[in-house]
């Protein structure tokens, strides 16, 4: 059991590093966007196709982006990576707090304060991922129009609301572990 708690806690610690440092492209790509769109627009336009358009997607937030002059239309860009880099920050710190509890649970039980914390933390997270996707495709449809395709995913919602139920019996036990502390 030992080595599988440690390989979830180096896989869980890989996850939020690759989510940060996925946050820090997509600010810049959203920045560059805005700042540079020639720069971007021929990197972002390897994948467009002039008919279809080009499909950016993460988490379930997926947006079907217009081609213009070639590339895809830097204010569809802009707004979607605004929405991935809420996403990705949300993202990195799911996996933070996931690290967390299994690096606070290493030597000690998991029903512990500190983790109930941590577990609604992740429950609440989890569904904020798909509400910001769906904020942000009614804020792209609003700029954008309706030329563009959006589509928000559910699964989040439905694990934020897994993880709260279990926070309950996270509770449960870590009240129980105080009161078989408080006996002995």
């Amino acid at each position: 059991m030992k080595g599988l708690n440690k390989a979830a806690t180096i896989i869980t610690k890989i996850l939020e590093v690759f989510h940060w440092v996925g946050t820090a492209l997509m600010a810049a790509a959203t920045i560059c966007s805005v700042a540079a769109p020639q720069l971007l627009k021929y990197l972002v336009s390897l994948d467009a196709k002039e008919c279809c358009g080009a499909e950016l997607s993460i988490y379930g937030f997926e947006v079907h982006a217009p081609v213009v002059n070639g590339g895809v239309d830097m204010t569809t860009f802009m707004l979607f990576g605004i929405g991935a880099t809420i996403i990705f920050v949300l993202m990195a710190l799911v996996f933070r707090n996931v690290y967390l509890v299994f690096k606070k649970s290493e030597n000690a039980t998991p029903f512990q304060k500190e983790n109930v914390c941590r577990l609604r933390k992740i429950g609440i997270f989890s569904i904020a991922v798909p509400i910001v996707g769906f904020i942000m495709s009614i804020i792209v449809r609003l700029v954008v129009g309706d030329v563009v395709e959006v589509s928000v995913g559910q699964s989040g919602i439905f694990m934020g609301i897994v993880v709260l139920c279990l926070t309950q019996y996270f509770s449960y036990g870590a009240a129980l572990e105080e009161d078989v502390e408080g006996l002995v």
